[in-house]
């Protein structure tokens, strides 16, 4: 457990788990998550949510040392995911006088869980309401699909700090070290992007509260400079680009689609785009890839046909990207087929289904291998990506 304390009277009870491989068993965390829980001490002391059953064991410790032998009033649940929840059922147990917060959509899910009667105990709370725990107050902030439908977030207004549930979390450690940035955006787009317009609510009501920190349930509590956090939020929420830059995504069978990227890659440096980055599909992580494609501008797209369709890792993140409602950007494409090829037909199908994607001409037509003529093609759609 961290030494230090939020503030003199909230400590932070959670877990960092570097062992994970697979968040949600499908994005690579390779340097793990953490597990956030915090204990607020007044005369009714405060639980704010659980963390996951991997790290149960340490959890608890941290909540016997915090407590020392006294016995919460209440535990919070602003998110009833497993990775948040597994363990309210050890503290209703443990504590049977301990009431719990949530809204009716919370509570619905952790009987559906856990199986547990909290008639009697269920401190049902919606948008506006307040509790107060002596000195400090908890506000609650309705955040449905932020990213779930039961999602509350709870405003101290003593100390003015948001607890703030999935919002404002990212990957890795509970410290500011390996940056926030990259990690957080993996984090949202993945996670909570395809609610771009559910986060926007949350940040207008966000914008009305006095907020001295942030302690989201994964990552580390924001102190300083929130606005730029806040801000970023605002930009992945709303679908607008940081960079107005060039993100190349291509598959490559035996290597003569790669080729053609490093014919792109120079023209691209010939026209002096400095903010670019290439990454091969079937080898990079999907959830880099998708992150990328919101953090810049324009995007091309190479993919070979494969099996008279899409090459698998194509396919996979153009469903992705719709999914997570990818829009506003502008795309120019390239397909490879040594005898029918099809995968530019395919891919501007899909970029079509999204909203506000504008695709530039050419598509760029590759038979086996680069010649003059697909170099002076590319050379065009990069002029008309970059008008």
């Amino acid at each position: 457990m961290r030494d230090n304390k939020i503030t003199d009277s909230i400590y932070y009870v959670g877990c960092y788990d570097s062992d994970i491989d697979l968040f949600e068993s499908q994005y690579k965390a390779p340097h793990g998550i953490t597990y956030n829980s915090y204990v607020i001490f007044d005369e009714k002391i405060t639980i704010m949510d659980t963390v996951d059953k991997r790290k149960e064991k340490e959890w608890k410790e941290n909540i016997e040392k915090v407590l020392d032998g006294k016995e919460p009033s209440y535990l919070v649940v602003q998110h009833v995911e497993p990775d948040h929840s597994a363990n309210i059922k050890y503290l209703t147990d443990k504590y049977p006088n301990m009431q719990v917060i949530a809204s009716q959509k919370a509570f619905e899910f952790i009987n559906q869980f856990f199986k547990v009667d909290l008639s009697d105990r269920a401190v049902v709370v919606k948008e506006g309401d307040k509790v107060s725990l002596g000195e400090h107050e908890l506000n609650f902030v309705s955040a449905p699909m932020v990213h779930w439908p039961e999602v509350i977030l709870t405003y101290e207004s003593t100390e003015k700090i948001l607890f703030s549930a999935d919002a404002f979390g990212k990957f890795g450690e509970f410290n500011l070290d390996d940056g926030w940035e990259d990690e957080a955006r993996r984090f949202f787009i993945n996670i909570v992007g395809r609610y771009g317009m559910q986060v926007q609510t949350l940040l207008k009501k966000a914008a009305a509260l006095d907020i001295n920190k942030i302690c989201p349930l994964h990552g580390p509590v924001l102190e300083e400079n929130l606005s730029y956090y806040i801000d970023k939020y605002d930009t992945w929420s709303s679908y607008r680009a940081e960079l107005d830059g060039v993100l190349v995504l291509y598959n490559s069978i035996h290597g003569n689609t790669r080729n053609a990227i490093e014919k792109l890659e120079e023209i691209l440096k010939e026209k002096g785009v400095k903010d670019y980055k290439v990454f091969d599909l079937a080898r990079t992580e999907m959830s880099v890839c998708i992150a990328n494609a919101y953090k810049y501008e324009h995007l091309i797209l190479a993919s070979p046909t494969y099996d008279m369709g899409l090459f698998p890792h194509t396919d996979l993140l153009l469903k992705s990207l719709k999914h997570k409602s990818y829009q506003n950007r502008k795309v120019g494409l390239i397909e490879n087929g040594s005898w029918a090829p099809c995968s530019g037909k395919l891919m501007k199908e899909a970029f079509e289904s999204m909203k506000d994607i504008v695709i530039v001409e050419p598509v760029v037509t590759i038979k086996s291998s680069i010649d003059e003529e697909g170099i002076n093609n590319i050379n065009i759609m990069v002029e008309n990506l970059l008008k």
